[in-house]
């Protein structure tokens, strides 16, 4: 019997013992945090999904919502705005009122990882539920790899080879008769990036104005 997957991993997800025990370790630390598998954040509709690595310690998994409390969500929620995913003004809290439009954001892996490292049996464990999201967004028609590991996480969770399609910022790989949309790469909005000059706002900009244009003529 095939095992149905919920698009979210349950409160206390069991499947990785070594995130478990950091979140453990969290909820006893800050127990007012959010401390659990972080849910997708958008619009079910949405034709733009953006998937990001995994929550960050004092981010999402402080406020329960992706990209939410540090810097990464910062770029990234102003450039949706700027570029019509989002209406409203991002504070870094769940309760600012920020809404999606057209947009959706999940992450490769639900559960902080310590030094925001998931190991590989890590990524494979959580790929079930990225897998029952994407088979329940029908509409999607652009999506935003963050990194390499969400990269990969989508091209294997639709089965291709991901030497097939490689990594690189800038990049767009039509994944066309597998599922009906491209996908967009680009660096992960992170601080070290950003500070080590890896990823550039004007960098980061241009891959969600062309995403943008394609929509637009799609």
């Amino acid at each position: 019997m095939t095992t149905r997957f919920p698009l979210d991993p349950p409160r206390d997800c069991p499947r990785c013992p070594r995130l478990v025990a950091f979140r453990e370790a969290a909820r006893a630390a800050e127990p007012t945090w959010h401390n659990a598998p972080v849910a997708s954040f958008g619009p079910a509709g949405a034709r733009l999904l953006i998937v990001g690595l995994a929550p960050g310690l004092r981010g999402a998994n402080r406020t329960g919502r992706p990209f939410t409390g540090d810097y990464a969500g910062d770029l990234l929620y102003e450039t949706l705005v700027d570029f019509g995913f989002a209406r409203g003004t991002y504070r870094a809290d769940p309760a600012d009122g920020l809404e999606l439009l057209d947009a959706a954001i999940t992450n490769a892996v639900r559960c902080v990882p310590p030094e925001n490292k998931p190991t590989g049996p890590e990524i494979a464990a959580c790929r079930p539920f990225f897998e029952a999201t994407l088979a329940a967004r029908e509409g999607t028609r652009a999506l935003v790899a963050l990194g390499r590991i969400a990269h990969d996480q989508v091209l294997r969770t639709l089965a291709l080879p991901v030497t097939r399609f490689p990594f690189g910022h800038g990049a767009v790989h039509d994944l066309a008769p597998a599922r009906a949309f491209r996908l967009y790469d680009s660096y992960h909005c992170s601080r070290y990036n950003t500070n080590t000059g890896r990823l550039t706002r004007e960098m980061f900009r241009a891959v969600f104005a062309r995403i943008a244009d394609d929509l637009a003529a799609a």
